[in-house]
């Protein structure tokens, strides 16, 4: 008996069930090493009921496996892409790509588009003349507001200098100021937010390196566990803040606040204590600081902004990142420089919160003082000294007297 050769060597023989979009079904028989091309156009021929005259007839459609709804690749055969018997084939027409549009049609689209561009702002200002102005409000809300952020920072400059002046003239000033030294240390070391630390200390960073990291973000638990993961292998990261040593080794170093004060030599004695007295005052103003926000720092030095501009624009601007680009963006108002100066003493605002009660008493406290100071290089910390029951009613009398002046 004679065999075909093509029939010994064929592979196994299985039957795809073929399916139109149209509903035709029909059963193919192939084998295994029969390629997908060739089983489209036996499929083909099936569907158009003889020979393919057209030749983009086989190129303008495709198979696709019903259960997985992937294309079949023609390269390959019917055992590379899994077929088995009685599979679910659906022969597609591919769908015929978009004809280019005609140059009448883009002229019509590029005239379309013109139509409905948004007008400038001469064509705004030109169709809006006639108009009548409203909502001026809304500019006036806006720069009370920049004066009240502006005057605030200029009259607790000027308080400060009020309080140093009737603190230096009190007998007690020695006593005082030892009591608001160590206050001021005590400040530090109680800053952290408990609830804060708990949740890294969990987390399983060391106490040490997690009370750095809530003190450089301001307490916030997001910012400071970033920057512990950030700073894991900086070999600086377990080095203290400045100010932040151990209480003998800044008692080692630290001068005497203020000197014995001879009762036969008062003259000289007062003047040496008024020199002191204002060595104290700048070194509790270096323990207050401003601290940039390192992330922004990095943020903005990554625009192409200096250094010493971004810690200058993030002083101006309380911290806050996004205010800080406006600013080196702009006219750079105010400067840091304009952060120093205080208000006009003679002005009737300054004079009204001078005159006030709850101000006169809270200015003999050192706390005040300390607290003025803080909230100059860190206004971030303002929240907290509202909320003490020492600083508190005197910041509450200073707002409503700069609003009750600024409405009139």
């Amino acid at each position: 008996m004679f065999v075909q050769e093509e029939k010994i060597f064929a592979g196994k023989i299985i039957k795809i069930h073929i399916c139109t979009m149209e509903g035709t079904e029909w059963l193919e028989e192939v084998t295994e090493d029969t390629t997908i091309e060739k089983l489209k156009e036996k499929c083909l021929k099936h569907y158009v009921h003889g020979s393919l005259e057209d030749p983009k007839t086989i190129t303008h459609h495709k198979l696709l496996h019903a259960a997985t709804e992937r294309i079949l690749t023609e390269t390959k055969t019917i055992a590379d892409e899994s077929l088995k018997d009685k599979d679910v084939i659906l022969l597609i027409k591919k769908r015929p790509p978009p004809p280019p549009p005609k140059m009448a049609d883009i002229s019509a689209e590029e005239k379309k588009k013109q139509e409905n561009k948004a007008p400038d702002k001469d064509a705004i200002l030109k169709a809006t003349a006639s108009l009548p102005i409203r909502h001026t409000d809304r500019t006036v809300t806006q720069h009370n507001i920049r004066d009240f952020q502006t005057e605030l920072r200029k009259i607790l400059v000027s308080l400060i200098e009020v309080a140093q002046k009737l603190l230096a003239l009190n007998p007690d000033a020695v006593e005082l100021f030892k009591k608001a030294n160590a206050m001021l240390d005590e400040d530090e070391e109680d800053r952290v937010d408990e609830t804060a630390l708990q949740q890294l200390t969990e987390m399983g960073f060391p106490e040490s390196r997690a009370v750095k990291a809530l003190r450089l973000n301001h307490m916030s638990v997001t910012q400071a566990m970033e920057w512990l993961i950030e700073h894991v292998d900086d070999p600086a990261v377990d080095t203290p803040l400045p100010g932040q040593d151990t209480p003998g080794a800044v008692g080692a170093t630290a001068p005497p606040l203020v000197p014995s004060i001879s009762a036969s030599a008062s003259t000289d004695a007062a003047t040496a204590r008024q020199d002191e007295l204002t060595e104290i005052f700048k070194r509790i103003r270096r323990k207050r600081e401003f601290r940039p926000d390192s992330r922004a720092v990095v943020a903005l030095m990554e625009m192409g902004f200096d250094e010493k501009e971004v810690v200058d624009a993030l002083r101006v601007n309380n911290n806050q990142q996004d205010a800080a680009c406006e600013w080196l963006l702009g006219d750079r108002k105010p400067s840091p420089e304009d952060l120093d100066k205080g208000i006009d003493t003679n002005s009737p605002l300054f004079q009204a919160i001078l005159e006030n009660p709850v101000v006169q008493l809270g200015l003999t406290n050192p706390k005040t003082l300390l607290a003025f100071e803080d909230m100059l290089e860190n206004p971030l910390n303002s929240t907290q000294w509202m909320n003490d029951p020492e600083t508190g009613p005197v910041m509450l009398q200073i707002s409503r007297i700069f609003q009750t002046l600024n409405r009139t």
